[in-house]
């Protein structure tokens, strides 16, 4: 009924409707009476109306008021995201579109709150600000009148016994205030859980027992539990994720389990998550209950479920996704059969790391009688197990994609379908999406089909098992020996597209990462290098192909899409990298970068009639940036000294790429259309790409072998013929000076997709969302595993590098750990030493020693502040040759 109801109910008509009203705001009944909705369609409504508050298109007045975000014009009010210091100020970050056109003349940069004007909102929470002074520079101060969206419903910390009552101290350093538990809140589970007095040392007498790895029922009670989890809607995107279910913790994370204890009687020093019940005042702190006790800091795997609740990762699956997952249907049934093409003889396979457990595609290469080859990637057709507003879709949507951590796993979906029916498992048929590629031997595409499929993998192949019968490992080729061919025709076929890319400009930075090596005891053995053989090269490159002939075919027939984007960089960041790279004796080529000077209405005000010009700021204008100028470089700092350094300052000058329904290119990979298809199993886009897709195979396909539909996309004079017609003149590429991006954005004549554009924006916005978030936690728990294994190593000394110059030290890399540390400025002690920010370097004024970009250094592990999470290091001096004088005779 929700499929045929959200044709009809859809966000662009709800907006429309508030739009009418008198002040453009309206309540949830009157859009109920307005919009003629009964039963489920009232449910949708309320999940439509907290998605577009979450995306910023709508503002909760109250409890049952909504309305359309607007800047008064009398007002300096603008809508922000709120980032706090530990020392209790704040900045919001503007959004410049909710602000009048008189104060986003007047903005630049973010907005300081200081301490006193913060009032109840929190650290990242979305608020209204009102901008009471705007300086000549357009550095503004303002004060939060309200919060807007909550960040934190719950928050994770350390529980504390106090004198006057206990609270939790926040591990995220930026929530400042204590939170205060009250009498009674110390515990979760029913009242009849909570010990009786004496039973312990813990304030009160309170003692309780851990839960054991069945329940997960977290409140006062399973009534108020079970509600709290359906009034808190599947699209929010700062779950709390207190969600009950009904199986054991195996569905919450892939790999092995926190340790858990029997005895919680004392509480002190010991992690909970705190679900906040009273939000901080001018007056008071925030007050809330303890609804988990997750462990102690350092017990086994207690890191990652902080990590978890700190970014409010969902990790427990209620009880209606796991119900679908687990009535999936495993055995194809023949009517299915018959709508698939079946490559099930062929010899297919997967190729993974060791330790994967879903695999999501698998591959074949071909020589063709014509001599070009046959590129086959075939994809897990997980769109064919979860359905559109199905329990399970909302709760894909919410997670956005798998969280990866280095012994760890929250998967996207349920472990009936991540590691068993959708996965490619060998030995056993699985349905999938297929595209099959013709290319010539330069790597140009000749044709594209791409079907419903059907497969049986004849091999679960590793990266470093396929590296090695490359390598010429003579037990491995004799093992694989009927597949020897086949993986010699990847490679050379990788090479050929390889090369291809490097033509057309695409920027291949070959960073080390770091990986973590665990001992049987799960305890962290070392941190090494990450390997990137020949065997994950040539997945990636058939990756790329099978992602870029899927949204070319897609924009080809004007269905609209998601994409996935990686727009040019900044011309202050180009800026920057450019200064930065000449003291190295690099460029970009940009040539001199265009500046703009301005001025601002109240600094020419202010100096009329007084004979003083006013001052004049600098502002970076477009410059003209492209991809091979990046590429170029690559391969100049190829094997140099300072390849390292410069590489990683290339990629921070990027921007971050990202999902959108407007296809703005790839930056990096000078792809002018590039999508995300096949990873349905861990990322949400991939499996929205599959629900179009299949779509429009079944609506529009450019042929049919019986009872399948089959895609067609070809470079024959008649294809191109009718992509002219429907995209207009071929263009140049995203990032070219010719590039008229309105113009071209009219070109393209969208027909009507599967999915609208404006649900399609809302998909974009929180799968971007969901990706950062999993980024940010799998980058701090990774930083807090080093810092754990750099604890028995303060004293030793090591290699370094300079990565960064700042004004208050040097920060440095470990040249074998990828560890980073900091040596302050003060503690360079043989002389006084200035930063210098024309050249970004530190010099001392009486030896003239200079601390730049990319020197190697000889660094000792002084200390690690455990709570801050980060290391010290002090630099060990070079000893000089003594001079022995001569004794005058």
């Amino acid at each position: 009924m929700l499929g045929a109801v959200s044709i009809m109910l859809s966000d662009s008509a709800i907006l429309k409707k508030i739009q009418c009203q008198p002040r453009q705001t309206a309540r949830y009944k009157q859009l109920v009476r307005e919009l003629g909705l009964h039963g489920d369609e009232r449910r949708e409504l309320h999940e439509r109306l907290q998605r577009l508050i979450a995306g910023g298109q709508l503002l909760e007045v109250d409890s049952d008021r909504y309305a359309i975000p607007q800047a008064a014009a009398d007002k300096n009010l603008v809508i922000g995201r709120l980032t706090m210091h530990r020392d209790g100020f704040g900045f919001v970050i503007p959004e410049i579109s909710s602000a009048s056109p008189a104060l986003k003349s007047r903005l630049s940069g973010d907005i300081f709150v200081p301490p006193h004007a913060v009032g109840s909102a929190m650290h990242g929470d979305r608020v209204l600000v009102e901008v009471v002074d705007v300086r000549n520079d357009g550095r503004a101060e303002g004060r939060i009148l309200r919060p807007v969206d909550r960040a934190h419903p719950t928050v994770v910390g350390v529980f504390h016994y106090g004198s006057r009552h206990n609270y939790v101290t926040p591990m995220d350093q930026k929530i400042s205030q204590d939170i205060v538990i009250p009498h009674g809140m110390e515990y979760p589970g029913e009242p009849s859980l909570v010990p009786s007095p004496g039973s312990g040392r813990a304030k009160d007498g309170h003692s309780s027992s851990a839960k054991t790895e069945g329940e997960e029922v977290i409140g006062r009670n399973k009534e108020t539990a079970t509600a709290k989890s359906e009034s808190t809607k599947v699209f929010s995107r700062t779950t709390n994720d207190q969600r009950p279910t009904t199986v054991l913790s195996k569905h919450r994370v892939l790999g092995k389990e926190a340790a858990r204890r029997s005895d919680w009687s004392d509480l002190e020093n010991v992690v909970v998550d705190v679900e906040i019940t009273d939000w901080p005042s001018a007056t008071q702190n925030a007050r809330g209950r303890v609804v988990e006790i997750v462990g102690y800091q350092d017990d086994f795997g207690v890191d990652v479920e902080i990590i978890i609740r700190k970014y409010h990762i969902p990790h427990r699956f209620p009880a209606g996704p796991l119900s679908e997952a687990e009535e999936a249907e495993p055995v194809i049934s023949s009517a299915e059969m018959r709508r698939r093409r079946d490559f099930r003889d062929l010899p297919i396979v997967t190729i993974d790391g060791e330790t994967a457990r879903d695999f999501d595609d698998a591959v074949l290469v071909r020589r063709l009688q014509s001599g070009n080859f046959e590129l086959q990637v075939h994809i897990a057709d997980v769109a064919h197990y979860v359905w559109p507003e199905s329990a399970l879709d909302q709760e894909a949507r919410l997670r956005g994609t798998s969280v990866y951590f280095p012994d760890r796993a929250v998967p996207m979906l349920p472990l009936e379908l991540s590691t068993d029916i959708c996965s490619l498992r060998p030995q056993v048929d699985r349905l999938v999406m297929s595209c099959v590629i013709e290319i010539d031997r330069r790597g140009e595409i000749v044709g594209v089909e791409l079907s419903p499929g059907m497969i049986r993998s004849a091999e679960r192949m590793t990266y470093t098992a396929v590296n090695e019968v490359l390598e010429g490992d003579e037990a491995q080729r004799k093992r694989y020996a009927n597949l020897i061919e086949s993986f010699e025709l990847m490679r050379e076929l990788a090479m050929i597209l390889k090369r291809k890319r490097e033509r057309r400009g695409s920027i291949d930075f070959d960073l080390p990462e770091p990986v973590i090596e665990f001992d049987d005891l799960g305890l962290m053995r070392s941190i090494s290098r990450s390997e990137r053989n020949n065997a994950h090269r040539l997945i990636e490159e058939f990756m790329l192909s099978a992602n870029e002939c899927v949204a070319g075919y897609l924009e080809g027939k004007g269905i609209p899409s998601l994409y996935r984007i990686h727009e040019k960089p900044d011309a202050k960041r180009v800026y920057d990298f450019e200064t930065i790279a000449a003291t190295f004796g690099y460029s970009l080529g940009v040539g001199a970068l265009p500046i703009q000077r301005m001025q601002f209405k109240t600094d020419r005000r202010s100096h009329y009639g007084t004979g003083k010009r006013p001052r004049e700021i600098e502002i970076a204008k477009d410059v003209h940036i492209t991809p091979r100028m990046y590429q170029k470089l690559t391969e100049k700092i190829a094997g140099k000294a300072e390849e390292r350094i410069l590489s990683f300052l290339m990629l921070r000058s990027l921007k971050q790429a990202r999902y959108s329904e407007d296809n703005a290119g790839h930056f990096a990979l000078a792809a002018t259309t590039y999508t995300h298809f096949t990873s349905p199993i861990r990322r949400y886009p991939d499996l929205i790409v599959h629900r179009i897709l299949k779509q429009v195979l079944v609506d529009s396909a450019e042929k049919w072998e019986g009872e399948v539909p089959v895609g067609v996309s070809s470079t024959s004079e008649e294809s191109q013929v009718e992509r002219l017609r429907r995209t207009g003149p071929e263009s140049p590429s995203p990032w070219s000076k010719r590039r008229d991006h309105a113009a071209h954005r009219e070109s393209i004549k969208l027909q009507d997709g599967p999915i609208p554009l404006e649900e399609l924006h809302s998909i974009a916005e929180e799968s971007s969302q969901s990706e950062r978030r999993a980024d940010d936690a799998e980058r701090e728990l990774m930083e807090w595993k080093k810092v754990k294994f750099m604890q028995d190593r303060v004293g030793e000394d090591f290699d370094g590098l300079i990565i960064s110059v700042t004004k208050y030290g040097l920060f440095v890399e470990l040249t074998d750990l990828f560890i980073e540390g900091l040596v302050p400025l003060n503690t360079l002690s043989d002389d006084r030493y200035t930063y210098h920010e024309n050249t970004r370097e530190i010099i001392g004024q009486r030896n003239r020693k200079i601390f730049r970009l990319g020197q190697k250094v000889r660094v000792l592990v002084d200390r690690i502040d455990p709570v801050e999470k980060k290391i010290q290091f002090a630099l060990l001096e070079e000893e000089k040759p003594r001079v022995t004088k001569r004794k005058r005779k």
